[in-house]
């Protein structure tokens, strides 16, 4: 089988599977995948032809796709004034739902049971909350469900056997390891995609080449052909670091199914390869390959704790929901695998203290923090020649951040506190790098602001521009919400930003504070507050001086504390330790 017809097998599976399991979600993330400035003109086109009292289901979408929340809650009010027939009820509450509406779902579902796919939204519904146990019970009222619900159903079992204690059975495979060789297991990654996590994870697998180590990158199975790249290889290498991929000719139907295939492919190309020391990364699902690999093998294993994803998804639900089954079992997951480690690896102190709550031992953690290193290392370029190099104006005034576009950057504050210094600042324009699920409401507010001309949004950069369009800001903000994973959970592009010599206002939060010493190496800002948010800017902007005094003392503890050299050195002495012990415990 060919490589090309074998990727065009698993993207017609996965788009067969998703539009079953969940038509209206896949459709939004497929639109997010293509470039915003057509996906939210052509959608606001379409509306711009349609009766303002319409509730029709392709209007609804048109308007969950343009990002305009407000449109799409006056249609969903307009649609329960009218009492749409049960079965459009159905379909306006999955539409909900996609937009994280849960409300308008619930009062749309209410009068719509027994309804044909009322079950399966219902079930959404549920899941979305995170009671498992009663959004599969919703499935199961009849004994043979037709078509994409016997599949949901199945989907959602085995979600649920995950968060229960499933993990991968392999036989016993003890090889002959080759010091010095890791093997990491991946989510995602370059060149395939460009995020934070990514880029982490580049970085650390140069700085360990660079340190002596032969590290191979595995990511999980089925990606990327899952997220639309039809043409990639079973291979790529990028600055000289390798990059398997783990693509079968048929993805088994169920995550514990698919999870499986992966740990019996990951030891078979471990066999080859001979590694070490096995790492992976949160969440729960790859340290649960990585451990039975692992352990197949007689080798150690780490895991590196990148975030509190039970916390992430709890923040876009509410407060109940960290008293929910899923975010309960979620937690269990992880605490079990990291208890199980041979060696945690986490971002920051205030990830540490979760970690060391979650009973592991303090000695078996280290901190390697989000750091630099390769161009970012180098002087920073002049503020104007960036500009010049960006085709941005070297006169005006620019503040901005680049990120990830999800709600919990706080993005939508730092839009509010940019009307509220604009009036004051007549040069002064707002600078959003980055893409992400919020895009389009982001955009939507600039819009209604009046200040759109103001204000632009790059979508996606590449990394090269990414680090000019940080040298390019007279401030870096990030206006991140006050939630528990932002507590906890130390971003990237703070720290790029301080290596560019940048002055950084950041929320005033445990994690955030670990990286910009207020008053120091940049300035703090209560969250939440667009106003306290522009009191902090504004002397920024009338302050060259200050400006450039905390930039270079940022920069300055940066370089002293935060490199991917300095990072590998530690980690590798911690792989070095735990394979020797592994060793002995085997003789």
């Amino acid at each position: 089988m060919s490589p090309l017809y074998r990727n065009l097998r698993l993207t017609c599976r996965t788009v067969i599977e998703n539009l079953a399991d969940d038509p209206f979600h896949f459709i939004l993330q497929t639109s997010r995948r293509l470039p915003a400035r057509l996906v939210i003109p052509a959608a606001r086109r379409f509306l711009g032809g349609t009766p303002k009292g319409s509730i029709a289901v392709p209007v609804l979408v048109a308007e969950l796709l343009s990002g305009n929340q407000t449109g799409l809650q006056r249609r969903l009010e307009l649609a329960l004034q009218r009492k749409p027939l049960p079965r459009s009820a159905v379909k306006l509450a999955d539409i909900a739902l996609s937009a994280q509406q849960p409300g308008y779902a619930d009062r749309l579902l209410a009068g719509s049971s027994g309804r044909k796919g009322h079950p399966a939204v219902l079930a959404r519904r549920r899941w979305y909350s995170g009671s498992v146990s009663d959004a599969i019970a919703a499935l199961a009222g009849e004994e043979e469900p037709a078509g994409g619900r016997k599949g949901q159903r199945q989907r959602l079992e085995s979600e649920a056997e995950l968060l229960r204690g499933w993990t991968p059975k392999l036989r016993s495979a003890p090889m002959v390891p080759v010091p010095d060789r890791v093997l990491h297991l991946l989510t995602n990654s370059l060149p395939h995609t460009r995020s934070g996590y990514a880029q982490r994870s580049h970085s650390i697998l140069l700085a360990q080449k660079e340190a002596g180590w032969e590290p191979l990158a595995v990511t999980r199975v089925g990606y990327p052909v899952m997220v639309g790249k039809i043409a990639a290889r079973g291979e790529d290498v990028v600055d000289g670091v390798t990059y398997r991929r783990l693509l079968p000719a048929k993805l088994a139907p169920t995550p514990t199914g698919r999870l499986q295939q992966q740990a019996e492919e990951l030891l078979q190309l471990a066999l080859e390869f001979r590694p070490s020391v096995i790492h992976t990364t949160t969440h729960y699902v790859n340290g649960l390959v990585a451990r039975a690999v692992a352990n197949a093998l007689g080798i150690p294993w780490v895991y590196e704790v990148r975030g509190q994803l039970a916390d992430t998804w709890a923040s876009t639900r509410g407060p109940e929901a960290i008293k929910s089954e899923r975010y309960t079992l979620f937690q269990e997951r992880e605490a079990d695998l990291m208890q199980s480690a041979d060696l945690v690896v986490t971002l920051g102190e205030a990830m540490k203290k979760n970690i060391m709550a979650a009973r592991v031992p303090e000695e078996k953690i280290i901190i390697a923090p989000n750091a630099v290193g390769g161009e970012y290392l180098r002087e920073p370029l002049d503020l104007a020649d960036a500009r010049i190099q960006l085709g941005l104006d070297p006169d005006d005034q620019i503040i901005g951040t680049v990120s990830s576009l999800v709600p919990y950057e706080g993005l939508d504050d730092l839009i509010d506190a940019f009307t509220l210094l604009a009036p004051v600042f007549p040069r002064l324009k707002l600078l959003i790098v980055g893409s992400g699920v919020s895009l389009p409401s982001l955009k939507e507010q600039a819009r209604r602001s009046g200040l759109a001309s103001r204000i632009t949004f790059t979508g996606l950069v590449t990394p090269n521009l990414a680090r000019a369009y940080h040298q390019a800001l007279d401030v870096f903000v990030v206006p991140r919400k006050d939630l528990d994973v932002t507590r906890s959970v130390t971003p990237l592009k703070p720290v790029e930003a301080m290596a560019s010599g940048r002055p950084v206002v950041a929320s005033d939060l445990p994690a955030l504070a670990e990286i910009v010493h207020n008053g120091h190496t940049g300035l703090l800002a209560p969250a939440d507050d667009p106003a306290a948010l522009a009191d902090v800017v504004a002397p920024l902007l009338q302050n060259a001086v200050l400006r450039d005094a905390l930039g270079d003392a940022g920069r300055q503890r940066v370089l002293a504390t935060r490199t991917w050299a300095a990072n590998a050195a530690a980690t590798v002495r911690s792989y070095q330790a735990i394979a020797e012990d592994q060793s002995r415990r085997a003789r």
